[in-house]
């Protein structure tokens, strides 16, 4: 046997870590070892009534053991198993409290806990002081302490033996803390583990997490986008006709300045989410919806890009996530026919008593192909995501030369 490999989990830091921690348990259980004496000389004292005795000691076990049924006990335990066993458990989903099968288990393991860390030191508070008395009499310190002690056959006679003895109690408690401490941390993921309704809330926190982040990836997406977009496309207009038409050039210039500040504004918007605790929009915080139709089309043909709007019905009667989705769709469309296509751009705005459908059709650039709705990129898959969180119909697709995305979007109308 490699002597190294013996050593090893005597001097492991990860031993002397989990011996501190099963040490703790060790701590903790004084309390309860201070009142089990004090209630044994209660009952064997005749000074107290029986009948007194016994109602203190049911209500001293019930203090005692409502302890390890409480949440935040169990939330102590889990961060000294992470520190000190080096165990990756993770924290309780947040407002959920713990099931009765979760509370049993974490009891039963800070029982044991507070057994074995109890029965440890124990262990240390006799055993090392005698192992050392023996180790150190070899050297002529102490001898005189040890000189009438008898441990099984031995006396303080045999010096040789009781420092074997010695250096084979201390090497025991190092190799029963190693193993206890591998123990501990093999059964921390068990007892202490979430539950399965435990699990199934923090997958739900997590999902929550992961559509608050593509939510507001959608956003910045779409609104910072469509003002890049049109500002590029405005910036390379002016600089093919830089020498020949200042005018436009003048108007281009003020359609980016125009630009730029909204897409501050949107930005601001998106940044005002993020602020909010639950990343719900404020009274304060700007919506674009459909209302502002008028003014994205406006924008749009200031790019440089035609587009041919109808509209039929009040956007003002749509219920307002509905309109707010509906305005980013339009916008990301918009964008994406400046993008990969040319005008003339056709939109078409269908306000029905309980649908609304959005239409637009441009023609492609000669060799542009677009992609398939199941493979689009960010903003086709923006636009496919808030469809169907709206629970409502996409349909978007190359037809020739052309490229039409229809949206059917579904809400509860006046009756």
């Amino acid at each position: 046997m490699n002597p190294r490999a013996a050593v090893a989990p005597l001097v492991a830091a990860s031993t002397w870590r989990r011996g501190v921690f099963l040490l703790l348990g060790g701590v903790l259980v004084l309390p309860y070892v201070l009142l089990a004496v004090a209630f044994g000389q209660l009952f064997t004292g005749p000074a107290v009534p029986r009948l007194l005795s016994v109602g203190l000691l049911v209500v001293a076990v019930l203090i005692a053991v409502v302890p390890l049924l409480l949440d935040g006990s169990r939330a102590l335990e889990i961060a000294a198993a992470r520190a000190l066993l080096g165990v990756e458990l993770p924290d309780s989903a947040p407002g959920h409290r713990g099931d009765r099968e979760t509370r049993l288990r974490a009891a039963l393991w800070i029982a044991v806990h507070l057994t074995v860390g109890g029965l440890l030191m124990l262990a240390l508070l006799s055993a090392v002081p005698l192992a050392l008395a023996f180790i150190a009499q070899q050297f002529g310190v102490g001898s005189e302490v040890i000189t009438d002690v008898r441990f099984g056959p031995l006396d303080g006679q045999d010096t040789g033996w009781l420092t074997l003895t010695g250096v084979l109690l201390l090497a025991g408690l190092g190799y029963a803390v190693a193993g206890l401490g591998a123990l501990a941390a093999s059964m921390a993921p068990v007892l202490l583990g979430p539950a399965p309704a435990e699990r199934i809330a923090a997958l739900e926190a997590r999902a929550t997490r992961l559509a608050e982040r593509n939510r507001l990836a959608r956003e910045l997406h779409d609104s910072v986008g469509h003002a890049l977009t049109v500002a590029t496309l405005q910036a390379g207009a002016a600089r093919a006709v830089l020498d020949s038409d200042p005018e436009f050039v003048r108007r281009a210039l003020a359609a980016i300045e125009e630009t730029g500040r909204t897409a501050m504004d949107e930005l601001d918007e998106v940044l005002g989410l993020l602020r909010e605790p639950d990343g719900a929009p404020s009274a304060a915080t700007p919506q674009h919806s459909l209302a502002d139709l008028d003014r994205l089309v406006a924008d749009t043909r200031a790019a440089g890009l035609p587009v041919r709007a109808r509209r039929v019905g009040d956007p003002a009667a749509l219920p307002a996530v509905v309109s707010r989705e509906g305005y980013r769709i339009v916008q990301e469309a918009l964008t994406n026919a400046a993008r990969h296509g040319r005008g003339p751009v056709t939109l078409r705005l269908d306000v029905g008593p309980d649908e609304l459908e959005l239409e637009l059709v441009n023609e492609l650039l000669p060799g542009q192909r677009r992609p398939d709705p199941g493979r689009g990129g960010r903003g086709l898959d923006g636009v496919r995501e808030r469809v169907l969180l709206l629970g409502g119909r996409l349909s978007a697709g190359a037809e020739g030369d052309r490229w039409r995305i229809q949206v059917r979007l579904p809400y509860r109308g006046p009756r």
